[in-house]
Protein backbone atom coordinates (compact mmCIF):
# COMPACT_ATOMS: atom_id res chain seq x y z
CA UNK A 1 0.00 0.00 0.00
CA UNK A 2 1.63 3.16 -1.30
CA UNK A 3 1.17 6.38 1.26
CA UNK A 4 -0.36 9.43 -0.01
CA UNK A 5 2.17 12.18 0.97
CA UNK A 6 -0.67 15.01 -0.22
CA UNK A 7 -2.58 13.54 2.37
CA UNK A 8 -2.74 14.91 6.17
CA UNK A 9 -4.53 13.24 8.63
CA UNK A 10 -5.00 16.56 10.60
CA UNK A 11 -7.24 17.67 7.62
CA UNK A 12 -9.13 14.09 7.47
CA UNK A 13 -12.99 15.63 7.59
CA UNK A 14 -14.07 12.96 9.70
CA UNK A 15 -11.01 13.56 12.56
CA UNK A 16 -11.98 17.49 12.22
CA UNK A 17 -15.94 16.80 12.80
CA UNK A 18 -14.70 14.48 16.25
CA UNK A 19 -12.21 17.22 17.24
CA UNK A 20 -14.98 20.29 16.75
CA UNK A 21 -17.32 18.21 18.32
CA UNK A 22 -15.64 17.20 21.38
CA UNK A 23 -14.20 20.89 21.64
CA UNK A 24 -17.72 22.74 20.84
CA UNK A 25 -19.78 20.35 23.24
CA UNK A 26 -17.76 19.89 26.57
CA UNK A 27 -18.85 23.57 27.74
CA UNK A 28 -22.28 22.40 27.58
CA UNK A 29 -21.57 18.75 28.63
CA UNK A 30 -20.60 20.51 31.93
CA UNK A 31 -23.91 22.44 32.39
CA UNK A 32 -26.34 20.37 31.63
CA UNK A 33 -24.17 17.83 34.04
CA UNK A 34 -24.10 20.38 37.40
CA UNK A 35 -27.21 21.72 36.52
CA UNK A 36 -29.43 18.35 36.32
CA UNK A 37 -26.76 15.45 36.61
CA UNK A 38 -27.33 14.09 33.46
CA UNK A 39 -25.65 12.49 30.73
CA UNK A 40 -25.48 13.24 27.13
CA UNK A 41 -27.70 10.28 26.30
CA UNK A 42 -30.22 11.85 28.83
CA UNK A 43 -30.39 15.50 27.68
CA UNK A 44 -30.56 14.38 24.29
CA UNK A 45 -34.09 12.07 24.77
CA UNK A 46 -35.23 15.39 27.11
CA UNK A 47 -34.56 17.42 24.16
CA UNK A 48 -36.57 14.56 21.34
CA UNK A 49 -39.38 14.46 23.55
CA UNK A 50 -39.24 18.55 24.25
CA UNK A 51 -39.32 18.92 20.56
CA UNK A 52 -41.63 16.38 19.27
CA UNK A 53 -43.67 15.59 22.32
CA UNK A 54 -45.04 12.31 23.04
CA UNK A 55 -42.63 9.31 21.15
CA UNK A 56 -41.72 5.88 21.73
CA UNK A 57 -37.84 4.77 22.49
CA UNK A 58 -37.51 3.59 19.38
CA UNK A 59 -38.68 6.64 17.49
CA UNK A 60 -35.69 8.29 20.27
CA UNK A 61 -33.67 5.97 18.54
CA UNK A 62 -34.31 6.38 15.17
CA UNK A 63 -34.35 9.82 15.00
CA UNK A 64 -31.08 10.50 17.51
CA UNK A 65 -28.78 7.65 15.59
CA UNK A 66 -28.22 6.56 19.38
CA UNK A 67 -28.21 2.80 19.83
CA UNK A 68 -31.36 1.07 22.06
CA UNK A 69 -29.32 0.51 25.19
CA UNK A 70 -28.33 4.10 25.57
CA UNK A 71 -31.63 5.58 25.54
CA UNK A 72 -33.31 2.67 27.60
CA UNK A 73 -30.75 3.82 29.99
CA UNK A 74 -31.46 7.83 29.65
CA UNK A 75 -35.48 6.78 29.73
CA UNK A 76 -34.63 4.85 33.05
CA UNK A 77 -32.61 7.51 34.90
CA UNK A 78 -35.09 10.07 33.90
CA UNK A 79 -38.26 8.80 34.88
CA UNK A 80 -36.82 8.04 38.13
CA UNK A 81 -35.98 11.63 38.13
CA UNK A 82 -39.84 12.00 37.66
CA UNK A 83 -38.78 14.13 34.81
CA UNK A 84 -40.89 11.63 32.11
CA UNK A 85 -43.87 9.52 32.09
CA UNK A 86 -44.10 5.94 30.48
CA UNK A 87 -47.30 5.09 28.80
CA UNK A 88 -47.37 1.28 27.41
CA UNK A 89 -48.49 0.89 24.13
CA UNK A 90 -51.88 -0.78 23.76
CA UNK A 91 -50.93 -1.77 20.51
CA UNK A 92 -47.47 -3.14 20.77
CA UNK A 93 -46.73 -4.46 24.51
CA UNK A 94 -42.89 -4.05 24.04
CA UNK A 95 -43.31 -0.57 23.71
CA UNK A 96 -43.66 2.77 25.86
CA UNK A 97 -45.09 5.98 24.84
CA UNK A 98 -42.72 8.28 26.58
CA UNK A 99 -43.57 12.17 27.71
CA UNK A 100 -42.01 15.06 29.49
CA UNK A 101 -44.02 15.37 32.96
CA UNK A 102 -43.97 19.45 34.30
CA UNK A 103 -40.47 18.89 36.33
CA UNK A 104 -39.35 17.61 32.74
CA UNK A 105 -40.28 20.42 30.85
CA UNK A 106 -39.09 22.96 33.73
CA UNK A 107 -35.46 21.06 32.14
CA UNK A 108 -36.13 21.48 29.18
CA UNK A 109 -36.85 25.00 28.87
CA UNK A 110 -34.26 25.70 30.85
CA UNK A 111 -31.38 23.67 29.05
CA UNK A 112 -33.17 24.86 25.63
CA UNK A 113 -32.46 28.51 26.69
CA UNK A 114 -28.83 28.22 27.64
CA UNK A 115 -28.10 25.67 24.22
CA UNK A 116 -29.13 28.37 22.40
CA UNK A 117 -26.89 30.65 24.09
CA UNK A 118 -24.17 28.71 24.28
CA UNK A 119 -24.80 28.30 20.27
CA UNK A 120 -24.64 32.04 19.90
CA UNK A 121 -21.35 32.29 21.72
CA UNK A 122 -20.05 29.66 20.20
CA UNK A 123 -20.62 31.32 16.43
CA UNK A 124 -19.41 34.71 17.46
CA UNK A 125 -16.83 33.96 15.30
CA UNK A 126 -18.30 33.44 12.24
CA UNK A 127 -20.27 35.84 9.70
CA UNK A 128 -23.94 35.33 9.43
CA UNK A 129 -22.97 33.95 6.17
CA UNK A 130 -20.45 31.17 7.40
CA UNK A 131 -22.27 29.97 9.98
CA UNK A 132 -25.41 29.33 7.28
CA UNK A 133 -23.12 27.13 5.52
CA UNK A 134 -21.55 25.87 7.91
CA UNK A 135 -25.21 24.46 9.39
CA UNK A 136 -26.26 23.55 6.00
CA UNK A 137 -22.45 21.45 5.32
CA UNK A 138 -23.12 19.88 8.72
CA UNK A 139 -26.79 18.97 7.84
CA UNK A 140 -25.58 17.76 4.78
CA UNK A 141 -23.24 15.50 6.04
CA UNK A 142 -25.11 13.85 9.11
CA UNK A 143 -28.03 12.84 6.11
CA UNK A 144 -25.42 10.86 4.72
CA UNK A 145 -25.93 8.48 7.56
Amino acid sequence: MMENPDFDLRDFVPYLLNQAAEASSLEFQRLYKARYGMLRAEWRVLFHLGIYGRMTAREICDRSAMHKTKISRAVQKLADRRFLTRDPSDLDRRAEHLELTAAGSAAYRDLMAAAADYDARLMQGFTAEETALLRQMLRRLAAMR
